[in-house]
């Protein structure tokens, strides 16, 4: 009688007769424990060594740790089946294995993997992914064409794309503010936001609608319903949101620029997460008309591309930058920002000061209490996104994911009385601010550390999330430019990772604001 405990063995396939018996048995119990998603049987048999690789569309990751970490929140593949294998030996005790997968919905995928015979048998010590090819990600895009609209002129900007963030207004086409309740009843636009046309009318052309946190009430980068975009810089990581999605679509490629908003960090948040250049304009700078708010007192319109070159391109287009005076090389660093970031980060960053100081005066000051400030602040940001959407919310119980739920429910508890004492609070810091920047620039980091992997605890996330929009805060409340450069690279638990550096000027310098950044990052290359 056959021993019902024993694997069947898998078929034979084209190729596996020039594998050894071993290597075989090996490679299609890796194969059995991928399409059961069996993390543990995973990680056994990936080489657990501090240089083991594996790479995909996402990127590299290195070393056991990191990929592990990237496995856990990756979720299992789609039903698959191995349709033919090359084998190739690169020295005693070494191979190399190409494997071609067909998945049983259709299409196909490309497998690259070096073993390596250790004493507990072969394992995986690199490997490369090709997956299928897909027509969007969707959990980066809600619509995307070639193009989804055409430039409307030759200009500045012609040769270039952009992604819209999914809050402006696009004539014939529904916002749906990350939230398929709200897409659902909503009715297409009449005419296009201003951001969209002025850029369409530079040259650009609108490459699609991305995904936003839901309401834009969120720095993660996560969705609920959508899924998370990944991280073009660091696999296994958030993102940063809200403009979660206009983000990762320029991060991996496919936009040159992302249209997007920033009320506490939106814009500035991503662009550290993935290394991206990121400004947030003066409060007011660019027209919102057509763009859905969530916070209007602090509520920015502003830009994310992979260069600075592109970002002053934008800036310079969409901008009336010949007024701006040029911003001193002078500047700021606010003491207490300094204490928020993690040890990596700020040893970085007085790396980055050090060879700034070379060329430009360097002051350490006090920017006043980022805790309280960051209290007001999301008082008052409660207390206009609960007016602007609660109505709606208090209609559709259920139509938020978790997070921004409960940010939502302690939104309705905020009094007028809470709301007042906490804008006539947040005055002298704003003033505060603007005192600081009118004949300097404040440079701080802009966040407190590198992207957090997407299988964080919720707990750390909200304490990542406080720490966060304490150094974001300052720049809005006191409704001037900031703009984040990606200067800084640190170690983190899914490799090497980048850390913006922010600059805030004066409000309505945001082009020289720009340029300043350009030769900021020339002075410390």
């Amino acid at each position: 009688m056959r021993d019902a405990t024993a694997v069947q063995a898998p078929p034979r396939i084209p190729g596996d007769e020039t594998v050894p018996a071993e290597l075989l048995d090996a490679f299609h119990a890796y194969e059995r424990a991928v399409v059961a998603n069996d993390l543990d049987a995973l990680d056994a048999w990936f080489d657990d060594a501090p240089d083991t690789l594996r790479g995909d569309e996402g990127g590299l990751l290195v070393g056991h740790d990191a990929i592990s970490a990237f496995r856990a929140q990756r979720g299992g593949v789609a039903p698959r089946a191995i349709e033919r294998i090359e084998h190739r030996p690169l020295a005693d005790g070494t191979a190399l294995l190409v494997s071609v997968s067909r998945f049983d919905a259709g299409g196909r995928g490309l497998q690259t993997q070096i073993w390596r015979r250790r004493a507990a048998g072969w394992r995986i010590v690199a490997a490369h992914v090709s997956a299928r090819p897909r027509a969007f990600d969707r959990a980066i895009w809600r619509e995307v064409g070639e193009p989804l609209a055409p430039a409307a002129a030759d200009g500045p900007l012609s040769g270039l794309s952009f992604a819209v963030k999914d809050l402006f207004a696009i004539a014939g086409s529904r916002v749906g503010a990350g939230n398929p309740a709200y897409l659902d009843e909503a009715r297409p636009a009449t005419t296009t936001a201003p951001a969209v046309s002025t850029l369409l009318g530079g040259g650009a052309a609108l490459r699609g609608i991305a995904r936003t946190d839901e309401f834009a009430y969120s720095i993660a980068g996560d969705n609920a319903h959508y899924g998370t975009p990944p991280n073009g810089a660091l696999p296994g990581a958030l993102p940063g949101g809200s403009s979660s999605g206009p983000a990762s679509a320029v991060a991996l490629g496919q936009a040159d620029i992302g249209l997007a908003t920033d009320t506490a960090g939106s814009i500035r948040v991503p662009a550290s997460y993935q290394g991206l250049w990121g400004l947030r304009t003066t409060h007011g700078r660019v027209p919102r008309r057509g763009v859905l708010p969530l916070a209007p007192a602090f509520d920015t319109v502003g830009w994310l591309t992979r260069d600075g070159e592109t970002l002053e391109r934008v800036a310079s287009w969409c901008l009336d930058g010949d007024a701006e005076a040029p911003l001193p090389w002078r500047f700021r660093v606010p003491v207490e920002a300094l204490e928020l970031a993690e040890p990596a980060v700020r040893e970085a960053f007085e790396e980055l000061l050090a060879a700034l100081g070379r060329t430009a005066p360097i002051e350490r000051v006090s920017i006043g209490d980022l805790a309280a400030c960051h209290e007001r602040f999301r008082t008052v940001q409660a207390a206009e996104a609960w007016r602007v959407h609660g109505a709606w919310l208090d209609a559709h119980p259920g139509a938020l994911g978790g997070a921004v739920a409960a940010r939502f429910a302690a939104a309705a508890e905020v009094t007028p009385f809470a709301e007042q004492a906490a804008r006539e609070q947040l005055r002298p810091f704003a003033a505060r601010v603007r005192a600081l920047v009118g004949d300097a620039v404040l440079i701080l980091p802009v966040v407190p550390g590198p992207a957090p992997s997407r299988t964080a605890e919720p707990d750390e996330i909200d304490a990542i999330r406080t720490a966060t929009l304490r150094l974001t805060a300052p720049a809005a409340v006191a409704g001037a430019p900031s703009i984040s450069a990606p200067l800084l690279t640190v170690p983190s638990a899914l490799g090497r990772a980048p850390v913006g550096v922010g600059l805030i000027g004066r409000a309505g310098s945001d082009l020289s604001l720009v340029r300043l950044a350009r030769a900021l990052a020339d002075a410390v290359s």
